[in-house]
């Protein structure tokens, strides 16, 4: 499904970010640079690119909508805005308290950019005229995006706060500890219902999940009231997640962790499709809004452009509980469990019955190689059998152990439902 396209090796520090336009990509880094490719030539970088306009590591960079301008965060205290077109300056917006930007993100119809800073400040600007609108103050805001109508505005904070502010910068909703010991990125959907405005959250945060969450209004431009629910807990990855980000068409959801891993999921049934692996920790992911290309930073100083290919079809894309035996051997083999696939083949197990077989629940009877719920083999030995339920020879020993290797594997599964 996934496929590298190229790894492109320009920056002398960590990356911190990616974006992708529909002709370009920029990435930007801790050495105080953003590097500009085209995506209509094989990712050639531009001959005006590095751009070095800021004076310490660049956080953030987000095109406009209209591909026309790229804005970058520093910690400098400055968001710079350039032209795509000449890698020129076209502003430099200080941040009100000179404190660092961590993060910046355009509305959907690039009249405002928003600037979120060290010290809690998020500052909205008039784009067109370059003007700071408002200013409010939260934690330290480290992520940013835009509802797809442009109507509200969602942050996250070093605190582990989510918060959803409408455009006169009011707060409507704020879920505390959304994220144990931090939020660190945060994007909306693309998609939403066309009757009832039903928008789609992602947020992921050092507590290792990404969660997804239903922002609901009756109304878009005179909002009346805002509900949000928490809707999936997602627990793909095994370390801190510290990008997520949602395809143009809102199909896909990537997050990318600490474990050195891309995880990209279902973004309509919230499953993992699959696991893209990485030679370090990955920073950052942002997918194409007119291509299937996703890109990827990391701690290795690279970037990775990925093609996603359009077969992500049969078992991937159907729901857990409608696996058929066949599929849940194919995904044992995937997670290296090739022994296990006989047991589970020869007691019938198939999706539906994989999701009832809970972590805390499956045992494995380590004289004779299979692995059984702990109720059902426990009952067994209580009454007084002392051979092996599967090959019908003695046991020597009833000691029962815990299988982790299976544990896990079905609890990335399993918690994901």
């Amino acid at each position: 499904m996934v496929s590298l396209i190229c790894t492109l090796q320009g920056h002398r520090d960590d990356v911190n970010w990616c974006a992708l336009s529909a002709t370009h990509l920029s990435t930007c880094s801790g050495d105080k640079t953003l590097r500009v490719y085209s995506t209509a030539q094989d990712f050639s970088e531009l001959p005006y690119s590095p751009l070095t306009g800021h004076g310490y590591g660049v956080h953030c960079c987000c095109f406009s909508p209209c591909g026309q301008f790229l804005a970058s965060c520093s910690t400098d205290a400055t968001t710079v805005v350039w032209s795509v077109s000449a890698g020129e300056i076209e502003a430099v917006l200080e941040h009100p308290g000179r404190s660092p930007v961590r993060v910046c993100a355009f509305s959907p119809d690039s009249t405002h950019l928003v600037s979120g800073a060290a010290d809690g400040t998020l500052a909205l600007w008039d784009f067109p005229a370059k003007r700071l609108l408002r200013t409010v103050n939260d934690a330290t805001v480290v992520a940013l995006s835009f509802s797809p109508c442009g109507q509200a505005l969602a942050s996250g904070s070093t605190y582990g706060d989510l918060r959803l502010w409408d455009l006169n910068m009011n707060q409507v909703f704020a879920e505390k500890n959304a994220h144990d010991l931090g939020v660190t990125c945060c994007c909306f959907s693309p998609r939403k219902d066309k009757v009832e405005l039903v928008m789609h959250l992602a947020s992921c945060g050092q507590d290792s999940l990404v969660k997804i969450w239903t922002i609901t209004s009756l109304f878009c431009v005179s909002v009346l009231g805002w509900e949000v629910k928490l809707l999936h807990t997602l627990r793909g990855q095994s370390a801190p997640v510290l990008s997520c980000s949602y395809s143009s068409d809102g199909q896909l959801l990537a997050s990318g962790s600490v474990d050195k891993t891309v995880t990209i999921y279902d973004g309509y049934n919230n499953v993992i499709i699959i696991y893209v692996s990485c030679s370090r920790y990955v920073t950052a992911c942002a997918f194409s809004p007119t291509d299937a290309v996703m890109a990827t930073g990391s701690m290795d100083k690279t970037v990775n452009v990925w093609r996603i290919q359009d077969g992500h079809t049969g078992r991937s894309r159907l729901l857990v509980s409608d696996w058929s035996e066949e599929d849940v051997g194919a995904w044992l083999v995937e997670e290296g469990l090739e022994g296990l696939a006989v047991t589970f083949r020869t007691n019938n197990i198939d999706g539906a019955e994989l999701l009832g077989i809970t972590k805390d629940t499956l045992v494995e009877l380590r004289v004779d190689g299979y692995s059984y719920e702990r109720e059902a083999i426990q009952s067994w030995i209580n009454s007084r059998n002392r051979s092996s339920p599967m090959t019908n020879l003695p046991l020597k020993t009833t000691l029962l152990t815990p299988n982790h290797t299976l544990k896990m594997a079905i609890g990335r599964w399993s918690t994901s439902h």
